[in-house]
């Protein structure tokens, strides 16, 4: 799409520029109320968008995430369980849907494709993945126990947290923000006029907690904020003691210091990828395209970073469930803040809304809903078309990844939280009164007739035995399937991202004038 429009970019469809962070919680971003993090552009892009206080992963694990955001569904339709979890090529994704509508679609950085189809209907990918697309980080609920020390997390994350210059993710993500940039350029000078949705999708501040030098230092002098509540101050739940086992968190002591240096490495992390979402918009602005431009800012989920003793993420409480989401488009939505519950699966609605006529309707029975009423009226009262107001909003959540050993799920509405598996005590909090989780309502005598609803509600929305059993079987066939793939010759499924140098810049079979002038945006006024 070129820059030269003159139509109101407001009724137009506009491109979709979803720029998607790794494990970031909300409580890292100035926006969300933290007083240390630096990161300006972040902070303007919400107060002149429309900031979501109560956005949710419906799955807090990578690839589950992911796979909610991308094809609007839960985990138990999908078979995303967990970060070995192969998404079919017949379930459509937003790709799919607003590429039939007429949409250009680039992804560009992580998505954590398990499988041989590494596009799901992206018609460009950029990069290759961080991750493996294999089955080889398949859980097994049959031993709990079992800790695989060459793809688990264990502590060295933290006990190692610090400074350097090059690691394996900062390599990836100067990629991914090139590339990103790049794809800007291009999607504005090719003749191609569809409009575009262009995914830029980084792996920080995802552990481990180590950042540039020069990022290290913006925080010298800073007062980082401790966790409010350490291991000792809550009860520990039969879950938290999993995820402690799993990602080893027991076998060495964390110390205050240790928190605090992970936290800073993180917090410059977070300072490193506002500098690359600087530069996208800024590209956006000077290609003349950022009105004609919808941005979203979101995460896969947040960061444990030391609450309640525990770390990472793979639990619905809120550091670890709870995500950022900005929606920034000055020229079709004032600025504000909504108050109601919204997840990943929204985005799916969302993105093929604003795509609009063409996009062919849902095969599926989708989880979410579009959040577009929300920002054009971030109060949610109702409107005159009848749609529902902000109140109804609520989120669902289902984890079957590392640490659990049955389904675990979750209902958020209104001021509360349930969280329930058939092997674990209840948990009902109330995040009004109670935003730290410090107290189960579970366990109190005068709660017990909301939670005899709630899990009412649990069996009429979910048959548990059944998604039980279906874990199992799949993953005993991913198991058997990837171990016998990596016998004798192995065909990788990462993805590898072509590269056509013989047609890049100035080659003899090549118009020079045509290169230069076909590269140049915008292209030269004739005299």
């Amino acid at each position: 799409m070129t820059a030269q429009k003159t139509a109101d970019p407001a009724a137009e469809r506009p491109n979709v520029l979803i720029v998607m962070f790794d494990q970031l919680t909300p409580s890292a971003l100035g926006c969300y109320g933290n007083p240390v993090v630096k990161a300006p552009t972040i902070d303007r892009l919400a107060r002149e968008g429309v900031v979501f206080d109560a956005a949710y992963s419906n799955s807090p694990l990578c690839t589950p995430a992911r796979y909610c955001m991308m094809t609007g569904q839960l985990p138990s339709a999908t078979r995303g369980y967990d970060n070995a979890a192969y998404l079919a090529s017949t379930i459509p994704t937003f790709a799919h849907y607003v590429r039939e509508a007429g949409y250009r679609t680039v992804l560009d950085g992580k998505m954590h494709f398990v499988g041989p189809d590494q596009l799901h209907g992206f018609e460009e990918r950029r990069t290759t993945d961080i991750y493996p697309a294999d089955f080889g980080w398949t859980p097994d609920w049959l031993q709990p126990d079992e800790r695989i020390d060459w793809w688990f997390h264990n502590m060295d994350a933290v006990k190692k947290a610090g400074v350097a210059e090059v690691t394996n993710q900062l390599l990836f993500d100067d990629e991914v923000g090139h590339q990103g940039v790049r794809a800007l350029h291009e999607l504005a000078r090719d003749q191609d006029e569809r409009p575009w949705m262009l995914v830029v999708s980084f792996t920080h501040p995802h552990d481990p907690y180590v950042t540039r030098g020069r990022y290290w230092d913006l925080y010298e002098g800073s007062d980082i904020p401790v966790p409010v509540l350490g291991a000792d101050d809550v009860t520990l739940d039969p879950h938290t003691r999993r995820l402690r086992h799993v990602s080893a968190m027991d076998e060495v002591e964390i110390t205050q210091r240790d928190v605090l240096r992970a936290r800073r490495a993180y917090y410059g992390n977070i300072s490193y990828l506002d500098e690359w979402t600087a530069r996208l918009v800024a590209t956006l602005t000077s290609l003349g395209v950022a009105d004609d431009t919808v941005v979203m800012l979101l995460a896969d989920h947040g960061d444990m970073l030391g609450e309640r003793g525990l770390w990472y993420k793979m639990n619905f409480f809120e550091g670890s469930a709870r995500i950022p989401l900005i929606v920034h488009s000055p020229t079709r939505f004032a600025p504000g803040r909504v108050a109601a519950p919204v997840s990943l699966v929204d985005v799916l609605p969302t993105v093929t809304e604003l795509a609009g006529d063409g996009v062919p309707r849902s095969v599926d029975p989708l989880a979410g809903r579009s959040l577009l009423d929300l920002c054009r009226d971030p109060a949610g009262r109702p409107a005159q078309t009848g749609k529902a107001a902000a109140a109804d909003r609520e989120v669902i959540g289902e984890y079957m990844g590392e640490g659990a050993v049955a389904p675990i799920v979750m209902i958020r509405r209104g001021d509360l939280k349930f969280v329930h598996s058939p092997v674990d005590p209840d948990q009902l909090y109330d995040l009004v009164a109670d935003p730290h989780e410090r107290v189960n309502l579970a366990e109190d005598s005068d709660w017990s007739a909301r939670v005899k609803e709630l899990r009412g509600e649990v069996e009429r929305r979910w048959d548990l035995e059944a998604i039980n059993a279906d874990v199992l079987d799949d993953q005993a066939r991913r198991r058997l399937v990837g171990s016998a793939l990596r016998q004798g010759v192995v065909t990788a499924w990462e993805y590898d991202p072509p590269q056509d140098g013989r047609n890049q810049y100035m080659r003899n079979h090549l118009d020079l004038n045509e290169v230069e002038r076909l590269a140049r945006f915008p292209l030269p006024v004739e005299e």
